[in-house]
Parts: structure tokens; C-alpha cells; sequence
């Protein structure tokens, strides 16, 4: 008997779940991961409606989102801020705990 298997997309465990989607945003912006970042910002677009809506809601065209908002995307400062921003959401800066060495 096969196995049938489907793929799993996190927006769909996100939609409606602002704190999820911040934490997520957080975790990638923190890694400093250029993948994850776009990643995660395509996974909270889907989550809030889908890259046409969001193209709306910031006045950018949507195939300059798919590509910035992908795992081999390179978003823009610019567009990270109109993104941050149509979804309701801001940048903020915090003091970086430093390293602690491994004993």
C-alpha cells in the first residue's frame, strides 16, 4: 500500500496568528539566514492572503515579490519595510546579548 503524501506549508498553521508570524519574522531576521528572511516573509505573505494582496497593499508588482519574498530571494530594505508595514507590523531594534563562551 503507498504512502500518500502531501507538502507541508506553514502558512496555513499561521493565517490569523499575528504573535506566530512575528515569531517567526524574528527567528529568521535574527539568523541573518538571506534565505530564511525571505522565506519566512513569503511563508507570513501566504498566511495573510497571498502575494496579490500584499502586491496591493504595498504598490509593488508581484513578480518583484515572488522573487524577493523567496528562499532565493534578496529583498530590498525598502521592500522588507513596505512589507513589515502592509502587514501591520514594524521594524524595531534591540541590543544584542553578547555570547557567552561554552564552559
Amino acid at each position: 500500500m503507498a504512502i500518500e503524501l502531501t507538502t507541508f506549508d506553514a502558512a496555513k498553521y499561521l493565517a490569523g496568528d499575528d504573535e506566530a508570524q512575528i515569531e517567526l519574522l524574528t527567528d529568521a531576521l535574527e539568523s541573518g539566514d538571506r534565505a530564511y528572511i525571505g522565506h519566512a516573509f513569503g511563508t507570513v505573505a501566504r498566511a495573510r492572503g497571498g502575494i496579490a494582496q500584499l502586491a496591493t497593499a504595498t504598490g509593488l508588482q508581484r513578480p518583484t515579490l515572488h522573487k524577493a519574498l523567496s528562499a532565493d530571494g534578496n529583498p530590498t530594505l525598502e521592500t522588507l519595510l513596505k512589507v513589515l508595514t502592509a502587514f501591520g507590523f514594524k521594524a524595531q531594534v534591540a541590543k544584542h546579548a553578547p555570547e557567552t563562551a561554552a564552559a
